[in-house]
């Protein structure tokens, strides 16, 4: 089940209109208070989240969901008209695991959420994992999704978890945005974005001093030096 929290009710109409046909269960929520009860009846598999709400604004919610025993490992994509990068970039440093500004393209909201959901669906499932991940002093633990630097905890995103994880499973093997967006996000979508250079900046930026972990190679992609 996915909880879309939109105030203007043709958006949100139409948004779940388009969830249902591609096969996703959703149900919309005009604002907190109905999204709060929603939550009680039933924890959502994601969240699609306004940010300019008439009653709480939106990073407000998502800053409970993260709080919440129940609701704080919940993927959350916001859906919002805020479109500049201090916008995005303060969204994901919030807890969001993805952003899309409006007007946005119906097909691209089903396959960003089948993205969030495909990932729910991957640790939902038992994986043979290596109990840490090491480089230099940067320490991820997959099974308990934490990360230390020099033995201080680190919080991340759960998207930015997934992408410094993906990176750190091949040390010194060069990605492109292209294949992270696929193998990370899922996304089947064609078209620039420039998500994962967003994710790259906040993950070197809670790194601190070991923020060169992640190497840009120039005209290519990523990756974590080995």
């Amino acid at each position: 089940m996915v909880y879309y929290v939109e105030d203007d009710k043709n958006i949100r109409e139409l948004t779940v209109y388009a969830l249902g046909q591609g096969g996703i269960e959703a149900r919309g929520c005009a604002d907190d208070a109905e999204f709060r009860r929603a939550c009680s009846e039933r924890v959502p598999d994601a969240v699609l989240l306004d940010i300019m709400l008439p009653d709480t604004d939106g990073l407000e919610i998502l800053a409970r969901i993260r709080r919440s025993p129940d609701l704080r490992d919940v993927p959350v994509m916001m859906l919002t008209a805020k479109d500049t990068e201090l916008d995005t970039v303060k969204a994901l440093d919030s807890g969001a695991d993805d952003y899309l500004s409006k007007p946005f393209g119906m097909m691209e909201v089903v396959s960003r959420t089948r993205a969030l959901l495909r990932r729910v669906a991957r640790e939902s499932v038992a994986q043979d994992k290596p109990a840490s991940l090491v480089s230099g002093d940067v320490t991820l633990w997959p099974d308990r999704r934490e990360v230390s630097v020099a033995g201080r905890e680190v919080q991340l995103t759960m998207r930015e978890f997934d992408l410094l994880e993906f990176l750190m499973r091949s040390p010194g093997v060069v990605f492109s945005r292209e294949t992270l967006l696929q193998r990370v996000w899922g996304w089947d979508f064609d078209g620039g974005s420039r998500t994962v250079d967003v994710h790259v900046q906040q993950i070197r930026a809670k790194l601190g001093d070991s923020s060169d972990l992640i190497e840009t190679v120039r005209g290519v992609g990523y990756r974590v030096r080995g």
